[in-house]
Formats: structure tokens, C-alpha cells, sequence
């Protein structure tokens, strides 16, 4: 890795670490700087206020924010890869909204919460087996207006089948409501527990295919010829990606453009190859949701602004741009 390269993710390690100084310290409860340097340390007094607050709310959903920026930002990457698509992001092509629908389905039935991310992988691997089938190009690439069509429509229709369920929950909606807008306020030890499994799993399964995975931007053919049996591949990795898109859906709820800005600004930084671009992506997706986390809890000191509304704000003009980027074939 160059020295450029290597100086700008120890600059960005420091960045993540000044964040999560301050995402500690954010909040309507106020912690002194001294006291949650010695609570940290662990010279602090374990029944105070101050320590319930630092390590039972805002460490988990500060771990809890890294960790699916980590897996949104990733699937993004891997997302775009498999489409061939630089524009393939779950968010937008509805695999979030079929995730959030499978978090809904796994709530209304009454399931653990243990149950919302297998609900929610298991419909977004139909939704991107769907899309996939359907938008595949004459040469195996993906054709980008049909793929956004076909993502638009089951989006809508996946939302108004959230509706749906908003209004049989009643009263009881407010937790679905959650689940659209992005909340990350529910961020507790069991849940990360839980995170950990598909944000390993995908890790080591990466590595050991991080080849493989630049062997999916050429042809059949071209695979074929080295020993890549290509259309089983792309269903494992389909499968894997669905997977982690649909575990962080589960407990974070409807979070967009991650998987869009992280992966394009890693390809304009490092190059385009997936041996960096993965977990390179993983990396900075998890600097990113702490950042827009962090910025979502500090404006106001009265509310909370939900993070998918934070993430769309930096998103949407980044989409517009890469519309235009790519009407003028550039």
C-alpha cells in the first residue's frame, strides 16, 4: 500500500477514535470530561448515574453504529460489484425495504428479536434474487435504468406493505415508525452480540474469496477459463451480502446511502479493486454512521433527528451527482 494511502487511514483511525470521544459525551444527560475519562479507565464509581449511562447507553449504540456502518458500507461495495453497477446500492434498489419488511413480519408475529435479521436476510436474498433475474443485461452486466425502475416499484411496494402493518400495530406503531426513519437508540450489548455473528462471518468469508471477488467484473467466459464456477459464486456471495444488509435493517432500522457514498469515495481514494475496496469500505462505512449518528443526537439538545433522515441528507445530492455522472458516460 502506498505511503499516501497508509498515512490517510492512520489520520482516519484518529478520526474515529475523536468521534467516539465525542459521541460519549453527547446527550441531554451531561458527563463531565474528568469523570468519564476516569469511568473509562475504570477508577469511577460503578453505581453513579454517570457510569449507567456510559456503558449501558452510549458505548453500545456507539459499537452498535460502527458495526452496521461496517456491514451497510460493505454490502454496498459488494452490492455494486455483483450488479456491476456503481449505482447498485441496497437502499435504493429496495433490499432494505425488503429487510425492514422481514424485521416487521418477524415483530407482528410476536418472534425474539433474534428472529428480525434472519427475517429480514431471508426477504432481502428474494428481493435481490428478483431484481438479479430481472435486470440482468444482454452482456451480464445490469442495465442501470431497468434497475432502477425495478428497484423504485418494489421499494414502493414494500413500503406500502410496512404501512400496512403500521396501521394493523395501531397504537403500537411507533417502533415500526422507528424502523423506517433509521433509530439506532435501541442499541444495547445483546444486540451487538448478535451483529457480531454476520459482521464476522462475512469477514472471514471475504478474505478468504477477496481474489475471487475481482474474477466477478469479468466474464463468464473469462472465470470459466479460470476456474471459477462464476453463477454459483455470485448466489454465494448475493446470499452473504442480503445477509448482512438484512441483520442491520433488523435492529437499525431503514438506513440509506451508506453503501452508495462509502464504496465510490474508497474507489476515488484507493483504487477499484475489491481486495481493498471491502474492507476498506467496511472500515470508513463504520466512521461514517458514527459521524451522522454523532451529528443526529448533537443539533438539538431538546430531540433526537432519526439517522436515515441524516444519511439522506448527505446521500440524495451525492445520488444527483452520480445521475448526472453517469447521463454523461464519464
Amino acid at each position: 500500500m502506498q505511503y499516501k494511502n497508509r498515512v490517510i487511514i492512520i489520520v482516519s483511525s484518529f478520526i474515529l477514535l475523536f468521534l467516539i470521544c465525542v459521541s460519549l459525551l453527547i446527550g441531554n444527560y451531561k458527563i463531565e470530561v474528568l469523570k468519564a475519562i476516569n469511568l473509562i479507565l475504570g477508577n469511577g464509581d460503578r453505581n453513579s448515574l454517570d457510569y449507567k449511562v456510559l456503558w449501558t447507553l452510549r458505548f453500545p449504540r456507539i459499537i452498535m453504529a460502527i458495526i452496521i456502518g461496517m456491514l451497510l458500507g460493505s454490502s454496498g461495495a459488494i452490492t455494486q460489484t455483483l450488479f456491476r453497477n456503481p449505482m447498485a446500492d441496497p437502499y435504493i434498489i429496495g433490499i432494505s425495504a425488503s429487510g425492514t419488511f422481514g424485521a416487521v413480519i418477524a415483530f407482528l408475529l410476536g418472534l425474539p428479536e433474534s428472529y428480525f435479521g434472519i427475517f429480514g436476510s431471508i426477504f432481502s436474498f428474494i428481493t435481490s434474487l428478483i431484481i438479479f433475474k430481472l435486470s440482468n443485461g444482454k452482456r451480464g452486466g445490469v442495465e442501470l435504468s431497468t434497475l432502477l425502475i425495478i428497484g423504485i416499484a418494489l421499494s414502493a411496494l414494500l413500503r406500502a406493505m410496512i404501512s400496512l402493518a403500521m396501521y394493523l400495530v395501531g397504537e403500537d406503531s411507533f417502533r415500526v415508525v422507528l424502523w423506517t426513519m433509521g433509530y439506532l437508540g435501541g442499541g444495547d450489548w445483546k444486540k451487538i452480540g448478535i451483529l457480531l455473528f454476520p459482521l464476522i462471518f462475512s469477514l472471514i468469508y471475504f478474505y478468504l474469496n477477496r481474489y475471487n471477488l475481482d474474477i466477478i467484473l469479468l466474464s463468464d467466459e473469462e472465470a470459466h477459463s479460470l476456474g471459477i464456477d462464476i453463477k454459483k459464486f455470485k448466489y454465494k456471495v448475493l446470499m452473504i451480502s442480503t445477509f448482512m444488509v438484512g441483520f442491520s435493517v433488523a435492529f437499525s432500522g431503514m438506513i440509506g446511502f451508506v453503501g452508495l457514498i462509502i464504496p465510490h469515495l474508497v474507489r476515488i481514494i484507493f483504487g477499484s479493486s475489491n481486495i481493498k475496496l471491502v474492507p476498506l469500505s467496511m472500515f470508513y462505512g463504520g466512521i461514517f454512521l458514527l459521524l451522522c449518528d454523532t451529528v443526529s443526537r448533537g443539533l438539538s439538545s431538546t430531540m433526537e433527528i432519526p439517522i436515515g433522515i441524516v444519511t439522506a441528507i448527505f446521500g440524495a445530492p451525492f445520488f444527483i451527482y452520480l445521475a448526472f455522472k453517469s447521463r454523461k458516460g464519464v
